[in-house]
């Protein structure tokens, strides 16, 4: 890290620890009930059986969990989404109230069927998902979008199309930055999204899907859509992006992984609460990127996301 990093960093310790009662977060998207299995290794074959070494059921999904990023960061949260009238809904519902975010229109559909994933975790830390995503109405004309005016900044994944459309639509009409949560998806979801969308911040593998690559050419080729900031998280690599014409690169924070399920999701949490605080967009990348490399030390999706105390604690220490 160079002194002008450290320098940067220190400013924005000081000025989200100043900021962070004050900032209100909309997220929307996706919430899933994750099924964990820890296991010696992946599967290397067909018809294999492999033993779990530990098994946990936990809430999560992009937005749900940075929605718990944010609320763990002390901000004031709310989580817009669907998922069935069901066990896993009504547990994810329950989940997300209890640290303290405002679940009132995270609706739950009598007909609807609630997402769930099952994810395996090596003892490397690295992961494999399988996720069903759910099945409920698409429409978005339940949504209270004149609460979005209260919002310091909104967040959205990609799994809800029509949803994000309007909370974009809304948040740019009043000057609120949108934050997009760039994970695999199809590149019409993109076409519709990144036109309302001021920071996009996308996983390598939803670039390369969308842009032929993922590196920083990929980044420049999505100017058209005239976004403040492309960026793409590239795990241990650090983060890169393109902002007023160039093409950045922020390093990960050096840490002993023990799970990596998540982090992307508190990258995401992270960020958008900073940018919410007010910070410029290279202290915000160096806010997320603690938040992410902390939670990446504890296993589990949602049990590793710290508070900001840690995550401030963290970045003195490492300046």
């Amino acid at each position: 890290m160079t002194a002008r990093e450290g320098t940067e960093d220190r400013e924005a310790i000081a000025d989200i620890a100043s900021s962070a009662e004050r900032v209100r977060i909309v997220c929307l998207g996706l919430s899933a009930l994750d099924q964990v299995w820890r296991v010696d290794r992946f599967f290397g074959g067909q018809s294999e059986k492999i033993r779990s070494l530990d098994y946990s059921t936990l809430g999560g999904g992009m937005a749900a969990n940075a929605a718990v990023t944010g609320a763990r960061l002390g901000g004031s949260i709310a989580f817009w989404g669907r998922a069935g009238d069901d066990a896993a809904g009504r547990e994810m519902r329950s989940a997300l109230a209890a640290e303290g975010i405002d679940v009132a229109n995270f609706r739950l559909f009598q007909d609807g069927r609630s997402s769930v994933s099952g994810i395996i975790v090596d003892r490397s830390g690295e992961r494999q998902i399988v996720n069903f995503r759910g099945a409920f109405p698409e429409a978005a004309d339940w949504l209270p979008l004149n609460e979005v005016a209260q919002a310091s900044a909104v967040l959205a994944d990609p799994r809800w199309v029509e949803g994000a459309v309007a909370l974009f639509g809304k948040a740019r009409a009043l000057g609120i930055p949108t934050v997009l949560d760039g994970d695999v998806a199809d590149a019409e979801v993109f076409e519709r999204l990144l036109p309302l969308t001021d920071h996009a911040v996308f996983s390598e593998p939803a670039l390369a899907s969308f842009a032929g690559s993922a590196d920083g050419a990929a980044l420049t080729k999505l100017v058209r859509f005239n976004c403040r900031v492309i960026a793409v998280t590239r795990g241990s690599e650090g983060v890169s992006w393109y902002e007023n014409g160039r093409l950045q690169r922020r390093a990960a924070y050096p840490v002993s992984v023990v799970d990596t399920t998540g982090a992307g999701d508190v990258f995401h949490g992270a960020y958008v609460f900073a940018i919410g605080a007010g910070l410029e967009v290279q202290d915000a990348m160096a806010f997320a990127a603690a938040a992410a490399a902390l939670k990446c030390t504890h296993s589990g999706g949602r049990a590793g996301i710290p508070s900001i105390n840690d995550c401030l604690a963290f970045m003195r220490t490492h300046q």
